[in-house]
């Protein structure tokens, strides 16, 4: 088999310039269209058109015809059955977190998934409660309605007794929890309508796991209290869960034990089937539904040993059957809930467009992200209309379903199916079992979540960034509350973006022998460096915030500063006028000559001042011309930094864009090096970056098109021509004049002063100041 190294091309063509490439390749004319046209598109209809938008917007009308149902039917069944049961189970679990009964937890877990199924593009997500989800709708819960609201004081025969009025507390946080979905489901709607999918991607995967394992641990904190049922008040904001910590230790004294060994039980024998379930999950076509199985043992051992009576279990006690009636948002919480509602709907928003691509990859199909937003919108909203809370998906839940042969969204609706039976009939069944037994589930359901602690070092070996932004995330979430916490983290990531940009690597290249590509040379062995050429490639958009690393990556890999080589020479002439006024040097017509020259090895100290008696010298003398090679051996009192390079080639193949201010300092950079000499070249430039330039008002008198080349071999194979006309040992000159004025004294040229080139430069010097302040 022939290997790549083996395989070899020939390529013949042309050395293209922009300008020539240009005129052997003719652009397309790219006709812009008027608003008016685009608007007039945008709102025309046709009945293919309205079919089209018909079934974006209802996918259900795509799917379902299209459904193979001999084939598929069984499978969705057999799916939606597993996943219906585990759906009950956690809804009851997972309503503990939301603050409110549990039996809401049960309708969470069923009018979502409704609307969802008709919207949704997502064949396999199971909609419903989330824990992190729903703890953060328990903080705002809980936060809004708090029990020292509901205090009430009852008169007894031992004296006055201070109780909670758990009737109207619950039902003011049943409320909120209401109006929260449906407010966050009106925001996914609009984000959806106003296709504002992207929004996510600022969600990053780092973020997101550092958040939801913050979460995880304050899911696992706020359960804790409930294995052990000892008595905690209810904690917000930043330091909560610290103060949460506290008071589970210092009330720990009454652990119920009753209700610990029931919780350690139940988490123990959960985390080891469901590991079995992992480990064996090729051979298992259905997973082991192990906490139906516990909590039905646990429930008979709870109704059999009457645990409530006899050791003061905390049971669910009560579970209604049946639906309460629909009830309309309360809009006057809006302006309270608007900031809850946005990061509570992005985070929930966030996890299952996540968890649905990631199956949408595995089988094969689209998962429009817009799409998404307006789904799990409406599913929000019709549910809030039904006092649930926020829907979301659960890893879990929609592993089982696509592990169980799930081919649609027909399996979501027969799992609905299931928790609508428990809600009618097998729900009062529940009530002796004990609350920390659903705390253990919970627990036991965020192995994942934790699991993703393992992700920190690999990200770390992969990218520092990302796990620094995991780290901080997660941190954050912990110690300011899970709303606070992301936006923190949201707004760390984007800084961390900006820092990157601000601070791209700028790398000096070298050529592969025998070959026309171009490798760093730090990076690689072997490398030939092209003598007097320096080639700096820029990893990066140039814009107003970099344009000083740039500056700093050129004159670090040039070795000298273009400005500072300049003034030295200034000042050298200045010297050099000196010498020849006092006779110590001797002035040809082709150099400078001295009896005591020495080989210029540094640069004079950045604080010398201009010698005063240079501005005014006084002899007289015949006009001449001076020449001098600065590379040369000059005076021993006359100090220049050598310029060992004639070319500096730019690789702009790597950056993305640039803005006014990058191109007024590109055309700075370019007229500071032309004037110590050192001839400026641009490669690989995209054509978007090239008309900006354009635009921008790069190009002019000194500077012409003919700089930029297609590739930076291009380049190179256009300066070893243009160097081939000229002699070798032909130096880098400067010239001064020594002029006689007519009253027969010589006033010497200050060319520092008076250089048209160096008053251009300081025009532009003086206006990127300007801009800048």
């Amino acid at each position: 088999m022939e290997t790549s190294t083996d395989m070899k091309y020939f390529v013949a063509r042309s050395l293209y310039s922009e300008p020539t490439f240009q005129e052997e390749h003719e652009k397309k004319e790219i006709v812009h269209k008027s608003l008016q046209h685009k608007l007039k598109h945008a709102f025309s209809c046709t009945p293919k058109k309205a079919y089209s938008v018909g079934k974006r917007f209802l996918p259900i009308l795509d799917w379902l015809p299209k459904y193979r149902w001999k084939e598929w039917i069984l499978q969705d069944i057999i799916a939606g059955v597993s996943v219906g049961l585990i759906s009950a189970l956690q809804g009851l679990a997972f309503g503990l977190l939301a603050g409110i009964p549990i039996q809401f937890g049960l309708f969470s877990s069923f009018f979502p998934i409704l609307m969802y199924c008709f919207f949704g593009t997502s064949k396999h997500l199971s909609v419903g409660p989330f824990p992190v989800v729903c703890l953060m709708v328990g903080i705002v819960t809980t936060s809004m309605a708090p029990e020292e609201l509901f205090t009430i004081s009852n008169s007894t025969a031992d004296g006055t007794q201070t109780v909670i009025d758990t009737v109207a507390m619950n039902a003011a946080r049943v409320t909120i929890s209401g109006t929260l979905s449906f407010l966050i489901g009106l925001l996914q709607l609009s984000l959806g309508i106003l296709q504002i999918g992207f929004i996510v991607k600022y969600l990053g995967d780092p973020l997101i796991g550092g958040f939801t394992t913050a979460a995880a641990f304050q899911v696992t904190v706020s359960q804790i209290k409930t294995i052990l049922n000892v008595p905690t008040k209810n904690y917000n904001g930043v330091l909560s869960i610290i103060y949460t910590i506290v008071d589970i230790f210092a009330n720990i004294a009454q652990t119920n034990f009753a209700d610990l060994i029931a919780g350690l039980l139940t988490l123990v024998i959960v985390l080891v089937v469901k590991e079995i379930n992992e480990r064996f999950k090729q051979k298992l076509r259905i997973p082991i539904p192990i906490e139906i199985i516990v909590t039905i043992v646990a429930t008979g051992i709870s109704y059999g040993a009457d645990l409530a009576k006899k050791y003061n279990a905390g049971i669910v006690k009560s579970i209604p059957s049946g639906f309460i009636p629909p009830m309309a948002p309360d809009v006057t919480m809006f302006s309270q809930l608007i900031s809850s509602a946005f990061s509570i709907g992005i985070v929930a928003y966030a996890i299952a467009i996540s968890v649905g691509k990631v199956y949408g990859t595995k089988n094969n199909y689209h998962v429009d992200g817009n799409q998404e937003f307006i789904a799990f919108g409406i599913s929000n909203m019709f549910g809030g209309i039904f006092s649930c809370f926020c829907a979301s998906t659960a890893l879990s839940r929609t592993a089982i379903q696509e592990g169980t042969g799930g081919k649609s969204q027909i399996a979501g609706m027969i799992s609905a199916l299931m928790v609508l039976i428990a809600i009618v009939a097998v729900g009062r069944l529940l009530e002796p079992l004990q609350k920390s037994v659903l705390a253990a589930i919970v627990v036991a359901n965020l192995k994942g979540m934790f699991c993703q602690v393992r992700d920190v070092p690999i990200l770390w070996r992969q990218n520092k960034w990302d796990a620094v932004i995991w780290v901080f995330t997660c941190v954050a979430a912990i110690i300011l509350g899970l709303d606070l916490g992301l936006l923190a983290g949201l707004v760390f990531g984007l800084l961390t973006v900006i820092l990157r940009v601000q601070f791209p690597s700028c790398s000096s290249l070298g050529n592969v022998p025998n070959t026309e590509i171009y490798k760093d040379i730090k990076i690689y062995k072997n490398l030939t460096e092209p003598g007097g050429i320096r080639i700096v490639r820029f990893s990066s958009g140039i814009f107003y915030g970099n344009i000083e690393g740039l500056k700093s990556g050129i004159k670090k890999i040039v070795g000298f500063d273009s400005a500072r080589v300049f003034n030295k020479r200034a000042k050298a002439l200045r010297k050099i006028h000196k010498l020849i006024k006092k006779g110590q040097l001797g002035a040809t017509w082709n150099g400078i000559v001295s009896d005591s020259g020495v080989d210029n090895r540094g640069f004079e100290p950045d604080d010398d001042t201009e010698d005063p008696g240079a501005q005014n010298p006084d002899f007289h003398t015949d006009e001449m011309e001076i020449q001098v090679d600065w590379n040369s051996d000059l005076p021993l009192t006359v100090s220049v930094p050598k310029v060992t390079i004639h070319s500096i080639i730019f690789d702009f193949g790597q950056i993305t864009f640039v803005d006014v201010v990058a191109v007024k300092s590109l055309k700075l950079i370019y007229k500071e090096f032309k004037r110590i000499d050192v001839d400026i070249y641009i490669a690989a430039c995209d054509d978007k970056v090239y008309n900006k330039m354009e635009i921008c008002g790069f190009f002019d008198d000194s500077i012409k098109p003919d700089i930029f080349f297609l590739t930076v071999h291009d380049a190179m194979l256009y300066i070893e021509k243009e160097r081939k006309f000229e002699s070798v040992n032909d130096p880098i000159l400067e010239k001064i004049s020594i002029m006689r004025e007519s009253k027969g004294q010589l006033e010497f040229l200050d060319l520092f002063n008076a250089d048209p080139v160096h008053q251009e430069l300081a025009a532009h010097e003086e206006a990127l100041r300007k801009y800048a302040s």
